[in-house]
């Protein structure tokens, strides 16, 4: 009996394994493919991201692996000049997806996490106190708890009946990785040509040796087929008239606009992470973004509940904190989508939006949305910071706030001295430090660096500690 499988091992679900292990609970990984996808579908993390894999002590890694850009101001194409964002990370990461993999699967490996390569799930049973999965293989496994981190298509999701509401997808487009024999600057002029008038359309240099080309389907396939090179080149010399000496294809995808949210993320014992849980089109690079920061609010209640300390009611948080946040990426995309479509109202729209973010409080509501870091979750407290992440702030010992929330535990920052935890040691750190940065006495952070309570000249009370982390110890 396993305390937690998790199926699929994309970024979602090796990021949930790890803050598992991190609790102190091991959770085993199965993957249907035999490695790791070659695929990139994802090119780069937003600051929100950034920010979580600095609270566990491994952003150096991922920086070496990639390049910073500054974030900028941009939505369905539109650019503008940025705001300035409440972060110490005011830059994204150029890092395709397979690298972000990699480097995730390194760090769950450095940390003893099992992930069993070729195990298909096909069905899973429900039972009183147990989930039984059954594999392609044969073999059966059981476990308390199951997670599906098993993408668009979840096998979890589907053999659930949990319904994924939404609209299917009304538009295709193909993805491959190749090399070309055409000039680098005649590649960027035809290409920058085309995007005038289409930017659904794209190639360009991956900085490897080979190019990455997008191109609009000829229709809707509703099929998770691969299109052969042949299809692919067909399209290309459609939509540029060349398709630029392509040849030798790395890998080839295809997707789709659909749009679609689990009415549910969790049932009984069972619950939906990243994909498995929505999907949306991949504009403005939110779909990896959204998965990780599903699995950093799911892993340290999930560990609560297996390790007996999780008061009533915080597993189902995750649901009430984390679909609220997909619902408005859907939207967002689903917005931007329609500002790229030509026809004359959607054009109209769009010299709308373009006009309003010229103003920076709409410019920095943006940016905040698509990186994440705008994120307030509803505590049901009036005071404006509560549920919003805390930024990293540098303190008077030296140290950085981030640098004391390795180990994934609570922390309360207390500058005046007058708080104790008495009785939740084991679960909260309790850090005298001061900073002129942090603007309040204390400070109480949840493990994924949200703000549970601030001290208003009150010491901090069993509320707060009590709602978050269970009874105190006796």
């Amino acid at each position: 009996m396993h305390d937690v499988i998790i199926v699929g091992a994309g970024p979602t679900g090796v990021w949930l394994a790890t803050e598992l292990q991190l609790q102190g609970v091991q959770a085993l990984v199965l993957e249907r493919d035999n490695e790791p996808t070659k695929i990139v579908r994802g090119l780069g993390l937003h600051v929100r991201s950034l920010e979580m894999l600095d609270q566990r002590g491994i952003l150096d890694r991922f920086l070496e692996a990639g390049q910073t850009y500054p974030v900028g101001a941009q939505f369905a194409g539109i650019h503008k000049p940025a705001a300035e964002l409440d972060t110490a990370h005011p830059y994204i990461l150029g890092l395709r997806q397979t690298e972000v993999e990699r480097l995730l699967l390194e760090h769950a490996r450095e940390r003893g996490v099992e992930i069993r390569y070729g195990a298909e799930v096909v069905d899973i049973h429900e039972g009183e106190e147990s989930v039984a999965l059954e594999l392609a293989s044969g073999e059966r496994l059981e476990a308390r708890w199951v997670v599906g981190c098993d993408g668009g298509r979840s096998t979890i999701r589907k053999r659930l009946g949990i319904q994924f509401e939404g609209e299917s997808a009304s538009n295709e487009w193909l993805l491959a990785e190749f090399h070309v024999s055409m000039p680098a600057d005649e590649v960027a002029a035809i290409v920058n040509e085309i995007r005038k008038t289409n930017l659904g359309f794209g190639v360009g240099p991956t900085g490897t040796g080979t190019y990455r080309g997008v191109v609009p389907a000829e229709n809707v396939t509703q099929q998770a087929t691969r299109p052969t090179f042949e299809e692919f080149t067909r399209r290309v010399r459609d939509v540029a008239g060349t398709d630029f000496g392509a040849h030798s294809p790395r890998w080839l995808s295809r997707f789709g606009d659909a749009t679609r949210i689990a009415a549910r993320y969790r049932l009984g014992q069972v619950l939906l992470a990243g994909d498995a849980a929505h999907i949306h089109p991949p504009l403005g690079g939110q779909g990896l973004n959204l998965g990780l920061q599903d699995a950093f609010n799911l892993g340290w209640k999930l560990a609560g509940e297996v390790n007996g300390w999780a008061p009533t009611g915080l597993l189902d948080t995750y649901e009430s904190e984390r679909r609220p946040v997909a619902s408005d990426v859907l939207d967002n995309t689903r917005a931007q989508s329609e500002l790229m479509r030509l026809a004359p109202g959607p054009q109209a729209v769009r010299r709308l939006v373009s006009r309003l973010m010229d103003f920076p409080g709409a410019t920095r509501h943006i940016m905040e949305m698509v990186t994440a870091t705008g994120i307030r979750y509803d505590f049901g407290d009036v005071d404006d910071s509560i549920g919003r992440r805390m930024r990293d702030v540098k303190l008077a010992s030296g140290q950085r706030l981030y640098g004391l929330m390795h180990d994934g535990r609570g922390l309360l920052l207390d500058r005046a001295r007058q708080h104790s935890i008495r009785g939740w040691e084991d679960r909260v750190n309790h850090v005298i430090d001061s900073t002129d940065d942090l603007g309040m006495d204390a400070v109480l952070l949840r493990p994924d660096g949200h703000i549970a309570w601030v001290a208003k000249g009150e010491r901090v009370d069993a509320a707060p500690l009590t709602r978050w982390f269970g009874e105190p110890s006796r």
